[in-house]
């Protein structure tokens, strides 16, 4: 874990719940969650991030109208930043909200009821699968992708040292 001035970087976690959707958090550890990614990573500058939390309906739309896919998902990232690589450091060109002085990081959408599903079929709690959802979507919104074995399993090495951070025990 990197520990410097960095961890005093405020970032900004934007969370919405479509209605309808049960309560399955405390908002404060989804956002605990971005910004420990965000710290792993080293992002150095504030950033803005909306999670939006839907059902298999609402994501199945979203996965429909942007990625063409008619299908639910668990989640979807939507990066508002070009990376040449993944990580903080392979940003290429960092469009800073000239308002607001923050990085526009970008946006998720998480399907609570696939939250659960899955939840159920790994046998942890909806929290715990949530707040992994939260660290993949972050790592998306920073340029990291599982288009082949290698980038998986660099993915999946930094969410399981991640998850495995005391600050997100639940």
């Amino acid at each position: 874990m990197v520990v410097n001035n960095i961890d005093k970087v405020k970032h900004k976690v934007y969370t919405r719940q479509v209605a309808g959707v049960p309560v399955c958090t405390e908002r404060k550890y989804m956002k605990r969650a971005i910004h420990l990614t965000l710290l792993r990573e080293g992002v150095d500058m504030p950033c803005v991030v909306n999670v939006l939390l839907t059902d298999d309906i609402g994501i199945r739309r979203y996965n429909l109208e942007h990625r063409g896919k008619d299908a639910a998902t668990d989640v979807l990232s939507f990066p508002m930043q070009e990376f040449g690589c993944p990580g903080w450091s392979g940003i290429v060109d960092v469009d800073i909200d000239l308002v607001s002085g923050f990085v526009p990081l970008g946006d998720m959408v998480i399907s609570v009821e696939t939250i659960q599903r899955q939840a159920d079929e790994f046998g942890h709690s909806i929290l715990q699968e949530l707040i992994h959802m939260v660290i993949h979507s972050t790592l998306h919104l920073l340029g990291y992708d599982h288009y082949d074995d290698e980038s998986e399993k660099e993915m999946r090495d930094i969410e399981a040292e991640l998850s495995r951070e005391r600050a997100l025990k639940i």
